[in-house]
């Protein structure tokens, strides 16, 4: 499976990274900013920003993994060493920071993937994906207080 190999490619030992994800814990911890970067948002704005991502205009979001334990959404973005997210509830993972992976093949703990790595290399789009979460903070900018009053 090419998205295997390519996610466990970011390990600094990828034949130990591939034997934790089917003997061991089932996560493996990779770093982040060599060849990814992710971008972690609280999960109702991931999950409606992913929504927005899956227009027949765009392109095949790239990996989005979600944990549920944390109620996060991390969306993997392409290495930025400047890191320029910044908002309320945004955590950016770049060079230097661990990220917990399961295999890109199955859920592992509270850790699933949306969508998984296919191999390609394939990233989110920077633009697109802050085009994205600016429209649907907005949609949950409106839809709280309606929500609050029920």
């Amino acid at each position: 499976m090419q998205g295997v190999e390519w996610l466990a490619a970011a390990s600094a030992d990828p034949r130990t990274c591939k034997w934790e994800w089917d003997h061991g814990e089932g996560v493996s911890l990779l770093e982040a900013g060599r060849f990814w970067d992710l971008l972690s948002v609280p999960d109702r704005l991931g999950l409606l920003t992913l929504d927005l991502l899956w227009r027949p205009s765009l392109p095949v979001p790239g990996p989005t993994l979600v944990d549920t334990a944390a109620r996060r959404v991390g969306f993997f973005l392409p290495p930025d060493p400047d890191g320029g997210w910044i908002g309320a509830g945004l955590r950016y993972a770049n060079k230097g920071a661990w990220v917990a992976v399961p295999p890109p093949y199955r859920p592992a703990r509270f850790l699933e993937w949306l969508v998984p790595p296919d191999g390609s290399g394939t990233l989110h789009a920077p633009g697109t994906l802050e085009l994205a979460l600016r429209e649907a903070n907005g949609t949950l900018a409106v839809l709280r207080p309606v929500c609050e009053e029920q």
